[in-house]
């Protein structure tokens, strides 16, 4: 490769770099969505309403522990650490690397930890930071498109993690993960978000 060619390329890197900077966390949410679509399921984060509504019915005052599986860019982190307790704690879980360091490198919380890792794990990883259990998990995770047992594998070991009176939020573009959610919880609670894209089906499967 000649100079002209080294110098082409280098331009190139600093215009894509530039891009990615003004887009931030879409240029990120994007890219990860591209790496791996089966496990994002959207292409776009969710709406603020989504988030609103998902997150109204959880107790905040006896929440010490809230998990999150598929975090992504973090769309629903900053509202979580928002409602928050000071003595709480935010786990994320994700497969994706790409997620786990934007989330490393933007939240700078004492509350928050974001892991590399899969949602099936769940147990090991809360009682791997002094967690005996969780009072709140909340995924965005496309059961519907998940590899086969994976998605049950998911709802057993979230059931098993949560602390009685915890609940399992779930918010989909599918009915789906309702299906899933109804082998282990006996209560499940549904809404309808349709100011997100696309319009948002939620459940709240709850540990009585």
């Amino acid at each position: 490769m000649n100079g002209t060619e080294l110098a082409e390329r280098s331009a190139v890197s600093r215009a894509k770099r530039r891009i990615g900077h003004k887009l931030g966390p879409w240029a990120v949410f994007f890219k990860g969505f591209i790496q791996h679509p089966v496990m994002v399921g959207s292409i776009i984060p969710s709406s603020r309403f989504t988030i609103n509504r998902m997150l109204a019915r959880t107790d905040w005052d006896r929440c010490k522990l809230f998990v999150e599986y598929g975090p992504g860019v973090g769309t629903f982190c900053q509202p979580v650490l928002d409602r928050l307790r000071p003595d709480g704690a935010l786990i994320v879980i994700d497969t994706n690397p790409l997620y786990i360091d934007y989330l490393n490198r933007t939240i700078h919380d004492p509350r928050f930890t974001a892991v590399l890792g899969s949602a099936a794990d769940v147990e090991k990883i809360v009682k791997e930071r002094g967690h005996d259990g969780a009072d709140y998990v909340l995924s965005g995770l496309p059961f519907s498109t998940l590899p086969d047992g994976v998605g049950p594998a998911i709802v057993d070991a979230t059931h098993r993690v949560l602390n009685t009176g915890g609940a399992f939020l779930v918010y989909q573009f599918s009915a789906a993960a309702r299906d899933f959610m109804a082998k282990r919880f006996d209560r499940i609670d549904s809404d309808f978000e349709p100011l997100n894209v696309l319009p948002c089906k939620m459940f709240w499967g709850h540990k009585d």
